[in-house]
């Protein structure tokens, strides 16, 4: 090539430089953007909190690497022949050329090298993450149903459901399950998403860093799986080991009826969810104020250090009311709710009469921050509301419109015989509240 036509193709490259600048920009600021892992982005995986997150990232960090470099290379390649070899004026067509040698050898050769530093560690992840968890690890048993999570403590005897409490420096092995459909098990910031498939157990473990304790995340269901898909929720708790063992040794325990449960978390940052409830709602729960223990019963994760991304935000229906001016009665309501349909589902420790499997262990519902796997706060007006029709609520939700006059969707009829009027349906939400 001669030196005027390679200043020609110098001086062409570099106005189509020029011209991809604009493009090229917003790219490289949306790629600086997703690799940010900071605590502005509190549902991020990039950090290194467990060693699955660790080994996933770094897997990833290694892959990006490989990956950028194959593109730039391929790109510059491209560029450069676009550039030299495009047609001018008066050249003669081509010679055809029927094979290099060193070339093929050479285009076959890299790719295998570069696919031998992507497989090498790829293959060993994903041996390190199917791993048998250590002898010690907590053992907690996740079922996922259509729309909540179900989390089993064999260890400890205790059953909870939509709020997982983790001690942080102990290996943790999930044997994951579904009741009905596929489901998806991912916590985030801990990493390790794992699918739920029916009639098989799948397995994952990790260890939350001591640098975790007392921090509340969001875990969610990734695999779509009906109607309130998005609305299957959970909340995580990750605290120390002395924490955890004063919340399991309670949680194992029947309910203290008569605590109530911490002051329903709406910090500024949060839509007033709960104060708009109670403008439906009426006084539920106000009753209930002055029952309050002096000192909690057994550790609660402190709503203090509660983040604001964790708080749920959706509020009621507008068409779902309470009668205002109502006031719940605890020790009435546990009457009410001894002799309902609630009973057939739900399992109350403590509660003889209350040992249903079907729905949620309702034993400390009192003591947790959310109600509709993670949907709602956990308020007496918003738990009244969902007694009073959860369909409404939550759609596509198995438990059944209870108030009466309410549309059941699951009898296509309006609930008359055994319907619970306002002020059984406040006194129930009075009853359970308590159960702390």
């Amino acid at each position: 090539m001669s030196s005027n036509s390679g200043v020609r193709w110098l001086a062409a490259s570099l106005r189509a430089a020029r011209r991809l600048a604009p493009l090229a920009l917003p790219v490289v600021a949306l790629v600086a953007l997703a690799g940010c892992a900071s605590e502005a982005y509190p549902n991020t995986t990039f950090n290194y909190t467990t060693e699955v997150n660790e080994i996933t990232d770094q897997l990833w960090d290694r892959l990006l690497f490989w990956a950028t470099l194959v593109f730039v290379i391929v790109q510059v390649g491209l560029l450069y022949i676009v550039f030299r070899f495009k047609a001018k004026p008066g050249q003669p067509n081509p010679s055809h050329v029927h094979g290099n040698t060193a070339l093929e050898i050479a285009w076959t050769a890299i790719p295998a090298v570069i696919l031998a530093f992507i497989a090498v560690p790829t293959v060993k992840a994903i041996f390190q993450t199917q791993a048998k968890a250590p002898a010690t690890a907590l053992q907690v048993e996740v079922i996922g149903h259509q729309w909540w999570w179900e989390f089993k403590y064999p260890q400890y005897g205790i059953t909870t459901a939509n709020e997982l409490y983790l001690p942080t420096g102990r290996p943790v092995n999930f044997a994951l399950k579904t009741a009905d459909v596929l489901h998806s098990f991912w916590i985030p910031r801990l990493g390790g998403k794992r699918d739920l498939i029916s009639n098989r157990t799948n397995y994952l473990w990790f260890t939350p860093r001591d640098s975790m304790a007392l921090k509340a995340l969001n875990g969610t269901c990734n695999e779509y799986c009906g109607a309130s898909h998005a609305n299957m929720k959970f909340r995580v708790f990750t605290v120390t080991p002395a924490q955890f063992a004063s919340w399991a040794a309670h949680q194992k325990a029947p309910a203290v009826f008569g605590a109530v449960v911490p002051a329903p978390v709406t910090p500024a940052t949060a839509p007033a969810a709960a104060s708009e409830s109670t403008t439906r709602g009426g006084q539920v729960g106000t009753a209930l104020a002055s029952a309050e223990p002096a000192t909690p019963v057994g550790f609660v994760f402190p709503r203090e250090r509660i983040e604001p991304h964790t708080i749920p935000t959706a509020t009621a229906p507008a068409g779902l009311t309470i009668q205002a001016g109502l006031t719940g009665d605890a020790e009435r309501g546990r009457q009410v709710y001894s002799r309902s349909s609630c009973i057939g589902c739900h399992k109350i420790a403590g509660n003889p009469a209350s040992a249903g499997v079907v729905g949620p262990n309702l034993t400390h519902l009192g003591s947790r921050y959310t109600i509709g796997a993670g949907l709602y706060a956990n308020t007496p007006e918003l738990l009244a509301l969902w007694i009073k029709n959860a369909p409404a609520m939550k759609p596509g939700s198995i438990m059944p419109a209870l108030g009466k006059g309410e549309w059941n969707p699951a009898t296509k009829a309006k609930v008359t015989l055994g319907g619970l009027t306002d002020q059984e349906i406040v006194d129930i939400a009075a009853y359970l509240t308590a159960l702390k």
